[in-house]
């Protein structure tokens, strides 16, 4: 498994050797030592799936502390653009947005440390997997609008299939205003 920095304090794409024959392919999708190797020690407590349809888009979502989550995010089938923003105020990324494209063909993963929101559209019928660093906790969840206009994010769909909760959640400067002062 490849751990490649990304620039940003504590976000990491992950991408794994892929060994393929003619029975089909096998590969590590999570290894703890690599992570260690470069400093990263996260205890992965609670493991989520979710299947998303062409065109959705979940997010952005994070939990406050002391319930923060890091997490390790994947799909096993599809395709999805992962979108990761850091809101850690001490940043010099702060509210900078981050793009990975997920794809169960190259099998790679993305790190999400504490203190990001995070979100993605299903590019294509997808299975999303991630780990968490810390328990689901119902009243420290958070989150920003997907369609801030602050943030101004391309989420690769036209169209997108948005949940009532997440259309109910703050703009960016609703949640700085309301949680980071």
């Amino acid at each position: 498994m490849n751990v490649k920095e990304t620039g940003v304090r504590g976000l990491y794409e992950l991408t794994p050797n892929i060994f393929e024959d003619d029975r089909g392919f096998f590969f590590e999708s999570f290894n703890q030592e690599r992570l260690t190797e470069k400093g990263i020690n996260y205890d992965f407590v609670q493991d989520n799936q979710s299947f998303s349809k062409k065109g959705v888009v979940r997010g952005l979502h994070l939990q406050f502390a002391p319930y923060a989550q890091a997490k390790l995010v994947r799909v096993t089938s599809g395709r999805v653009l992962d979108v990761a923003v850091d809101l850690r105020p001490d940043s010099e990324t702060f509210k900078q947005v981050y793009y990975f494209e997920l794809d169960a063909v190259k099998n790679n993963a993305v790190l999400i440390p504490e203190g990001f929101a995070h979100g993605f559209a299903a590019l294509e019928d997808s299975i999303f997997q991630y780990k968490c660093s810390n328990l689901y906790h119902k009243n420290s969840e958070g989150g920003i609008r997907f369609d801030d206009k602050t943030l101004n994010i391309d989420w690769g769909v036209s169209n997108p299939i948005i949940s009532d909760k997440d259309l109910e959640l703050p703009t960016l400067e609703e949640f700085e205003r309301n949680f980071l002062n």
